[in-house]
């Protein structure tokens, strides 16, 4: 099949397997808002980034190499997987004993068995599912993500709205829903007949896949830094900035602040998904820097034109997404959402740029990018959030993903050359802001603006959305056809 419409083939099935469970995720953000209040919804939001942020630590990111390793067809899936289960399982000792460690955070109290197996379920079922995507098992993993997400909603539904567990029903919830997804997919993919242990460990193999991984724990805890560390600075730095300022409530709202950035990250995770795994195959191919070119410029429209309808849309996308009724802080959330949203498609960008690392085996390359990314953050969240609050880490946020982007786009055009079109970029960078900060400040000629700048958004966009809407919708007319004949 040609490659651009494999890659539209399995964006579409990924999409297509995705959608009903996104519907879910928004109608679990009113559930949280409405049943947990914006001081525990900051316990909640710190206890899932530390599970986040050990993860690629205690598995040493090994389900970077699963996908990586387990597409390659020079190399036997057998040891692929088996040699990550002994990996993970000896990681999962090291948490086991590691784990009073994490009793001393002064938010696990209460919570730390909670974490722990949160860690380890997480763990387990991240394995499961990038495995079933290195053998190409592409509509399975999009029936996973809707079994998995339609049993977290009920799950979360039975926990937190009936029985009002709060912070506990939430944990239980992901750790039950990630262990029968886990297990689902080792009964369906027939996961066990990969695991030899007797025949399949070899050693080289195991030590390749953590030459290769390795540098990815770094690069994503890295990561986590930047996104953790916000919270951490907006819930426990004294500042003196105007209202909302600092604490618990504070860090809360900046929660909530991100859930409609989030639809973005949904969006540009199931391409990457499908992204991932043509620029492992296509790594060899002679032209695969016009590939680059033209999937990055398409993208980069996407993303963009998206963002914008986005701001335009905030407060109204808010209001859908966040129950005001019980906590009537949650209001301000939208002031914090317009830059958001332009730091989670710059952090798109970069991810869309570290699949060149991953295809070319330079992992370490991604690592010392994302140290950038994650000081630059850290050094912004000191400056900022002690000035403007919640504001200050919004900001810090996207300086810290367009400083990796500057640098990323610059180094793995060293790995593999492709253009790109600077002056486009910038042109719709600058129109983004100019929407943020009119949706901020809300002048009276609010409304006028914004639709002469959709309008010409759209307009200077248009020639790569339709050169992949055509590529679009030839596949999902072929994707359609399969699903309909099993």
């Amino acid at each position: 099949m040609n490659k651009y419409k494999k890659l539209a083939e399995n964006t579409a099935i990924f999409a297509i397997g995705s959608f009903g469970s996104k519907i879910l995720l928004f109608l679990l953000t009113r559930l949280y808002s409405a049943n947990i209040s914006p001081a525990n919804t900051g316990i909640k939001s710190l206890l899932e980034q530390t599970a986040n942020f050990i993860i690629p630590i205690v598995t040493f990111s090994i389900a970077e190499a699963v996908i990586r390793y387990g597409l390659d067809k020079e190399y036997d899936k057998k040891e692929v997987f088996t040699s990550a289960c002994v990996i993970e399982f000896f990681g999962m000792l090291v948490l086991l004993l590691c784990s009073p460690l994490l009793g001393k955070l002064p938010y696990t109290d209460g919570f730390l068995i909670y974490l722990v197996v949160y860690i380890i379920t997480s763990s387990f079922r991240q394995l499961s599912s990038q495995f079933v995507r290195a053998k190409d098992m592409t509509r399975l993993f999009a029936l996973d993500g809707i079994l998995a997400t339609g049993s977290l909603f009920a799950f979360n539904v039975i926990f937190i709205s009936v029985l009002h567990w709060d912070v506990q029903g939430f944990m239980l919830a992901v750790i039950l829903s990630d262990f029968f997804s886990g297990v689902f997919l080792w009964i369906t993919a027939k996961l066990w007949n990969f695991l030899d242990l007797k025949h399949s460990l070899n050693m080289d193999i195991v030590n390749t896949m953590l030459r290769f991984s390795i540098p990815m724990i770094p690069t994503a805890v890295l990561w986590i830094i930047t996104g953790f560390s916000d919270r951490l600075f907006v819930q426990y730095m004294d500042g003196y900035a105007i209202s909302p300022n600092v604490g618990a409530e504070a860090q809360g709202i900046y929660e909530y602040a991100s859930k409609v950035p989030n639809l973005i990250s949904m969006v540009s995770t199931i391409f990457f998904q499908a992204w991932n795994m043509s620029a492992i195959t296509e790594n060899n191919s002679k032209d695969k820097g016009d590939f680059y070119y033209r999937i990055f410029k398409a993208y980069q429209a996407f993303m963009f034109l998206g963002a914008a309808y986005m701001i335009a849309f905030v407060q109204p996308l808010s209001a859908i997404l966040i129950n005001y009724k019980t906590f009537p802080e949650y209001r301000t959330c939208y002031l914090y959402t317009p830059i958001l949203i332009i730091a989670v498609v710059m952090m798109s960008f970069n991810q869309f740029l570290s699949s060149i690392y991953v295809a070319t085996k330079k992992t370490s390359h991604s690592m010392w990018t994302a140290l950038i990314a994650a000081g630059t953050n850290i050094i912004l969240n000191i400056v900022l959030i002690y000035r403007w609050g919640v504001q200050g880490a919004v900001i810090a946020t996207f300086a810290s993903y367009f400083v990796c982007y500057l640098v990323r786009i610059v180094d793995t055009r060293k790995l593999i050359y492709f253009k790109v079109h600077h002056v486009r970029f910038y042109v719709n960078l600058i129109c983004l802001f100019l929407m943020a900060i009119a949706e901020i400040v809300r002048p009276d000629f609010l409304i006028p603006m914004i639709v002469v700048m959709l309008l010409f958004m759209t307009l200077f966009n248009a020639d790569a959305i339709m050169m992949v809407w055509k590529i679009a919708m030839k596949v999902l007319k072929k994707v359609k056809g399969k699903v309909s004949h099993g």
